[in-house]
């Protein structure tokens, strides 16, 4: 049996998320108390003739009581002390996305209230599920992500091509956003030339072929991907000797519009030459 557990904060993606693997063959639940999970597993257990093919995704949010909820990392080992592969996915957001998405809704915070507005909300809510972040196999940040790119994602994370092979993600940000929280590395392309300065490429972006004219007539740009390059050729077989199953690699500037999703497609395209599982998001693109 399998048994994967979606949490994360109120607008990062959790519903789309369980739709996405409802779609790939896992029974969904969502909303479950933290405090039924061993029930609800002895129940599917006793009932199964063939645990092998059980697949349940189980979402948890702070609608739970906070004291199931630090019961949590408790549970779960219980769970997987059963025999059940158990695995947590954690959708993280900037705050400043989830304020946006909910005012953009208009939907009510499950935690907000006459005396709580909906950013202490927000706050309140990434505390309250700290026990369940902490225990995270995998942070997923959807902050800028369109569904199509949410999609990708949970599907990659969830259910990867193979197990041998490590699924390697490319992404373009902009540091005016803050920073991905699920990045493994972090790359400031912030010293290249920018084309925003220039008049004629401001509105355009680092997939449009007047800015990678700009960028690859600028030598820094060759020598600062070539760095990159090399570092990575290095060390990730690395992370692939030690089991790892993910790998995510951000290039940041200051918009996230020209210079690292030219270099995240840069990347891209190299590593894809070499690797099964390659893919990349444009965060600031998707908006």
């Amino acid at each position: 049996m399998r048994l994967v557990v979606i949490s994360g904060r109120s607008g990062s993606g959790k519903s789309s998320a369980l739709n996405i693997l409802e779609d790939v063959g896992f029974t969904c639940i969502d909303n479950l108390p933290a405090g039924l999970l061993p029930e609800l597993i002895a129940q599917l257990k006793s009932e199964s003739n063939s645990m092998t093919d059980l697949k349940i995704a189980v979402g948890i949010d702070a609608r739970n009581l906070v004291g199931d909820l630090n019961k949590i990392p408790q549970i779960l080992q219980q769970i997987a002390g059963t025999g059940v592969d158990v695995s947590v996915i954690f959708l993280a957001a900037h705050s400043a996305d989830l304020l946006r998405r909910y005012s953009e809704t208009r939907r009510k915070h499950p935690l907000s209230s006459d005396h709580i507005n909906l950013k202490e909300a927000i706050n309140l809510e990434k505390d309250m599920l700290a026990p369940i972040s902490d225990i995270a196999d995998r942070v997923l940040d959807t902050s800028g992500l369109s569904l199509h790119q949410l999609r990708d994602l949970v599907k990659n994370t969830v259910v990867p091509h193979s197990v041998q092979h490590m699924s390697i993600l490319f992404q373009s940000f902009g540091f005016k956003r803050g920073t991905p929280e699920d990045a493994d590395f972090i790359f400031d392309v912030r010293c290249l030339p920018n084309p925003h300065w220039k008049r004629e490429l401001r509105a355009k972006t680092g997939r449009d072929p007047e800015v990678i004219e700009f960028l690859e007539a600028q030598v820094d740009v060759a020598s600062m991907l070539a760095d990159i390059i090399g570092y990575l050729t290095r060390w990730i077989p690395k992370f692939q000797s030690n089991n790892r199953s993910y790998l995510t690699v951000a290039i940041g500037c200051t918009g996230g519009q020209h210079r690292s999703v030219y270099m995240a497609n840069r990347l891209c395209e190299h590593f894809s030459k070499e690797q099964p599982y390659v893919q990349v998001v444009h965060k600031e693109l998707a908006q």
